[in-house]
């Protein structure tokens, strides 16, 4: 007989899984393709984490975010990141007028999803805006400290064809990411359907995407998320997969030599939570090994520095990632 304990989490995961999957058919309606986006995005709003998207233009980023959360029920604003915009444009200004006095007027940050539409082309000041809304969840304007509405997720965005212009993200910035994806070109079959499905022929309120849900109820499918099952071998197995990013040659990773330093206690806190979020996706009551493995490079994409001696040989983190999941053994 099962534990009350499992047994909760078990008809919690019952619950959710069809309104994710609902969630998911809303999205297609004007997303084609991008499955595993969807998911990486999903997973990252259960967590209660941000993501950074890298990809070409023209690929939908845009159009996924705003569609995620007009699914979800959520408010959505979109920051463009130019050379000349300044942190009060992200989170408001305080102003004096005769007759109100001094008043707030909040910015944009001030929603549920947040578009931080290339955000490497502002610089570091302008980006440091961002960083205390995505850790501490509120703003400072002024003298005064506002907090930001829940859920609250940050979607930013980089162009990976352009240097001209740009700005490399702070690693502290970089750090406060859950994820680091990257966003691909649709195969031949999706582009097809694209070609007659797209924003150039329709407005997005022709998609007619439904709400399923509203902000409370995501609220608790975050908190859900933390109650689903992980046993003591799966945290040693976190914690040896974090270790060998900082020791690689003593777990036999011949990549390391191209390492320049390994990822923080952050990364293991996220990869704890995150393949939870996985689980929940895949109609699961506990963490997998394989949950791990499916959130390992998006976590570790961006934590992870390579060298130049690896950049010159064209390897990647990814490269490293695929190394470490294959010599850590699987518990």
């Amino acid at each position: 007989m099962l534990e009350p304990e499992t047994e909760t989490i078990k008809e919690g995961v019952k619950k959710y899984c069809p309104i994710l999957e609902t969630v998911r058919k809303e999205v297609h309606k004007s997303i084609v393709g991008q499955d595993v986006i969807i998911d990486a995005l999903l997973r990252g709003l259960l967590a209660g984490g941000n993501v950074l998207v890298e990809g070409v233009p023209g690929i939908a980023k845009t159009v996924t975010i705003k569609s995620l959360a007009q699914a979800l029920g959520c408010k959505f604003s979109r920051i463009q990141f130019t050379v000349d915009l300044l942190p009060t444009d992200i989170v408001g200004i305080t102003v004096y007028d005769e007759k109100r006095g001094f008043y707030t007027i909040k910015g944009p940050i001030f929603s549920n999803f947040i578009l931080a539409d290339e955000i490497n082309r502002a610089p570091a000041k302008t980006q440091s805006a961002l960083m205390e809304a995505m850790q501490e969840q509120q703003v400072t304007i002024g003298r005064k400290t506002f907090k930001l509405e829940s859920p609250f997720f940050v979607m930013a965005t980089e162009n990976p064809l352009e240097s001209a212009g740009t700005y490399k993200l702070p690693e502290a910035q970089l750090d406060r990411f859950l994820f680091k994806l990257m966003m691909d070109y649709p195969d031949a079959e999706s582009e097809k359907l694209i070609i007659t499905n797209n924003m150039n022929l329709k407005t997005f309120e022709d998609f007619k995407i439904v709400p399923v849900l509203g902000p409370q109820e995501l609220i608790e499918m975050q908190k859900f998320v933390k109650t689903i099952y992980l046993k003591d071998e799966i945290k040693d197995y976190i914690v040896n997969l974090i270790e060998a990013t900082r020791k690689p040659k003593e777990f036999g990773i011949t990549l390391g030599k191209y390492l320049e330093w390994g990822a923080s206690p952050r990364a293991s806190i996220n990869m704890y939570i995150s393949s939870k979020a996985d689980a929940l996706i895949k109609g699961q009551h506990y963490v997998t090994p394989q949950n791990i493995k499916t959130v390992a490079a998006d976590i570790l994409r961006h934590r992870v520095s390579m060298n130049y001696e690896a950049q010159a040989e064209g390897i990647t983190t990814d490269h490293f990632v695929n190394e470490l999941l294959s010599k850590i053994p699987v518990p």
